[in-house]
């Protein structure tokens, strides 16, 4: 997928610069926020009613008061789950889709209280497709506590994760009636965010996310799309880890 072929292009051009290296500080540390929490989101990618799965929280802390602008990485971790076509009658005649995981980088540049962002991910299990995010957040302190962020973003997927999960085969279609679809790859849902890190506790914080997304293009158009809009829902608890190099 060239974009995401460009983004990781950009990264190891960055890596390069010494510029990059001194706004990671890697001689003073690298602090980040990790947790998990429950998310509500679609039943299967284009569904109308929602279902709890896994959130893996992993966030860069550099962006907290205080800290300079820069380049942050961190690993970046996602989890689909399963789809099994007999669960739901609009799948009648589909193939079932394990679980999968993916996992990846996230390259986050802060200016201010915007930070723009960029991940890339490879799937294993349900999916071997390459999945990633472009995207831009804008951070608000409403106190020492409370943290607001708000954001927009664009999912992309190669043509191996749209076709996982929005394409119908020609034994598919046999089975199921519904039309061969091929979607290709790129942009496949555009999404806007709210959300929230609240510290109850020194280093340790209950994080919340709402989230409306839009399926896009080839992956919207999809005989397995039952609504475009996709919203969700998320919760969790994280701490605060703190390593100096």
């Amino acid at each position: 997928m060239t974009r995401i072929a460009a983004l990781a292009l950009l990264a190891a051009t960055a890596l390069s610069s010494p510029a990059m290296a001194q706004s990671l500080e890697l001689g003073r540390g690298l602090s980040f926020d990790a947790g998990l929490g429950v998310k509500y989101s679609p039943e299967f990618m284009g569904s109308d009613n929602l279902d709890a799965s896994p959130w893996f929280i992993l966030r860069s802390a550099n962006a907290d008061r205080g800290k300079p602008d820069g380049l942050s990485i961190l690993p970046s971790l996602d989890y689909v789950g399963k789809r099994d076509a007999s669960d739901y009658d609009d799948l009648r005649g589909m193939d079932d889709i394990d679980r999968a995981g993916e996992i990846g980088m996230k390259l986050s540049w802060r200016m201010g209280e915007l930070t723009s962002y960029g991940a890339i991910r490879k799937g294993f299990g349900g999916h071997h497709g390459v999945v990633g995010e472009l995207g831009a957040k804008y951070r608000f302190e409403a106190t020492d506590k409370l943290t607001l962020w708000t954001g927009a973003e664009l999912g992309l997927g190669n043509q191996d994760f749209t076709g996982t999960y929005f394409g119908v085969t020609s034994g598919e279609s046999t089975a199921s009636g519904k039309p061969v679809h091929d979607p290709d790859g790129g942009a496949y849902i555009a999404r806007i965010s709210v959300e929230a890190r609240y510290e109850f506790m020194p280093d340790t914080a209950l994080m919340g996310r709402l989230t409306y997304g839009r399926l896009l293009g080839d992956s919207g158009d999809s005989p397995l799309v039952e609504t475009r809009s996709q919203p969700s829902i998320s919760i969790g608890v994280a701490r605060r880890l703190n390593f100096r190099f």
